[in-house]
C-alpha cells in the first residue's frame, strides 16, 4: 500500500508541474498510455493522480473519452482571478482580526528583505515566486489552512497567465516603471495590516488583483500563440 500510495504520489507531482505549465495544450486530450510510460507509472497510480487533477481544476474528465487539458480563455481566468481576490480579502480580514504584531512583523521583514531583489530580478519564473510567496504569507496570517489550500489551487490554475502577465509588464517601458513600484502595492498592503486599518488594507489589496485581471484577454492571446509555435 505505501509503495502504490508513493507511486501515485511521484506522479502526482510530475504530472501537476505538466498541467500548471500546460504541457498539454489546452482541451487536448492525454493519452494514459504515453504518459505511462513517460512517467514509470502503471495504470492504476496514474489514473489515482489524474483524477487528483482533476479535484483541482487542472484537469478534465469526459465520460467515456478519457482526461483533458483544461480550457484556457479570457473568460475562465477573469473567474479564477475573481475567486482569488474573494479568497485573499477574506484572509486579509482574518489576518487583521487574529494575527498578531509579531506574525505581521515577519511578513513585513520579508517584503523588506525581496524588495531590493524584485526590483532587479530579470528572471520571470523567480518574479512570480516572490509574489506568490508574498501573498501566501500574508494569507497565512488569517490562521485558516483552508483558505490557504484554496489560494495554492487558485495560483496554480493561474500561474501560466501570470507570467504572461510578466513578460507583458518587462516588455515596455510603462511596465518597468509598473515593475518597480509593484513592491510598493504590497508594502501598502501589508503595512496597513499592522495598523489594523481595515479599509486601506482591502481596497489596496484588491486593486493590486484586479489591475493583472484587467490584462487577461492579452495575456491570454499570447499564451496561445506561444503554446503553438511550431517546433524546429
Amino acid at each position: 500500500m505505501a509503495s502504490q500510495k508513493s507511486s501515485v504520489d511521484r506522479a502526482y507531482v510530475r504530472l501537476h508541474k505538466m498541467a500548471v505549465n500546460f504541457e498539454f495544450k489546452p482541451e487536448e486530450r492525454l493519452n494514459e498510455s504515453s504518459l505511462a510510460v513517460k512517467l514509470g507509472a502503471s495504470r492504476t497510480p496514474l489514473r489515482e493522480a489524474l483524477n487528483r487533477l482533476v479535484a483541482e481544476g487542472l484537469l478534465t474528465l469526459k465520460n467515456g473519452r478519457g482526461f483533458f487539458c483544461r480550457s484556457l480563455s479570457p473568460a475562465r481566468i477573469h473567474e479564477l482571478y475573481e475567486a482569488r481576490a474573494a479568497i485573499e480579502t477574506e484572509a486579509l480580514i482574518r489576518a487583521i482580526e487574529r494575527a498578531s504584531d509579531q506574525e505581521i512583523r515577519v511578513v513585513l521583514d520579508y517584503l523588506n528583505d525581496t524588495e531590493s531583489t524584485y526590483d532587479t530580478c530579470d528572471s520571470l519564473p523567480d518574479l512570480l515566486e516572490m509574489d506568490e510567496e508574498f501573498h501566501m504569507r500574508l494569507a497565512e496570517l488569517s490562521n485558516n489552512s483552508e483558505l490557504l489550500r484554496m489560494l495554492e489551487n487558485i495560483n496554480g490554475r493561474i500561474r501560466y497567465v501570470r507570467l504572461i502577465n510578466l513578460q507583458l509588464i518587462k516588455s515596455n517601458t510603462k511596465g518597468m516603471v509598473e515593475q518597480a513600484t509593484k513592491l510598493s502595492a504590497h508594502r501598502i498592503i501589508i503595512e496597513a495590516v499592522a495598523q489594523r486599518d481595515l479599509d486601506t488594507a482591502v481596497s489596496a489589496l484588491r486593486k493590486h488583483i484586479e489591475r493583472r485581471r484587467e490584462e487577461t484577454t492579452e495575456a491570454v492571446r499570447i499564451a496561445y500563440s506561444q503554446l503553438y509555435v511550431p517546433a524546429y
